[in-house]
């Protein structure tokens, strides 16, 4: 295991107790030496990816296990298809900053905001701002983004480790991610968390385009 899978995998574990907590956990000042900006562009990797992985859905009312399916296609698509008991049972449509579809409501509800979705997927892209610092700690950049509400993105290297939504000074909503093994999304305020597990990932010569309708 690479050093960026480990360290996502620690941060990855102290994470998720913080689903249990009566109020988002507080959002910690940031470790670092002031480097200057710069931003990671917002694009998939290149070519045509298939990933297959399970899903574990839970919030007050109810828990969901099931499978999926993330087709990707670079800079920018993304074709996402669950399945209950071997049976489809939705499917979301994104490209760049639009979720094109999430059919049907269940779909909608089991996913994320996009910029989490994005998050999930390796790619940072959240709202810009003028008032943006990053901080480097070893191997480990920290990026925040000021604004109401702010956003705070953690990278070992090229890899997109975790993206914290900040209000109030807390972590309402916060993805946590092991690349190529293991995603984690939680909002703790509407007790809600989202957990993949990757399966495999293969590489294809191109999709069909009726995918993306």
């Amino acid at each position: 295991m690479n050093r960026a899978a480990r360290a996502a995998l620690s941060m990855l574990a102290a994470g998720t107790t913080s689903i249990c907590a009566a109020c988002p956990p507080r959002a910690p000042a940031l470790r670092g030496e002031v480097v200057p900006v710069h931003l990671p562009a917002p694009a998939l990797p290149a070519g045509h990816l298939k990933t297959v992985f399970a899903f574990t859905y839970h919030d007050a009312d109810v828990t969901v296990r099931g499978e999926g399916v993330a087709r990707t296609a670079a800079p920018d698509s993304v074709r996402l298809d669950l399945f209950l008991n071997n049976e489809a049972a939705g499917d979301a449509v994104f490209i760049g900053d639009s979720l094109l579809q999430a059919r049907p409501r269940l779909t909608r509800k089991l996913l994320p905001p996009l910029p989490f979705l994005w998050a999930a997927l390796g790619v940072f892209r959240t709202p810009g701002s003028a008032d943006t610092t990053a901080r480097v700690d070893s191997d480990t950049l920290r990026i925040e983004i000021a604004g109401d509400p702010a956003w705070r993105a953690t990278f070992m290297g090229p890899e997109l480790l975790r993206l914290d939504l900040v209000e109030e000074g807390r972590i309402p909503q916060t993805v946590m991610r092991v690349p190529g093994v293991r995603v984690h999304f939680e909002a703790a305020r509407a007790g809600r968390t989202l957990d993949l597990v990757v399966r495999r990932v293969d590489t294809l010569p191109a999709f069909d385009a009726s995918i993306w309708r």
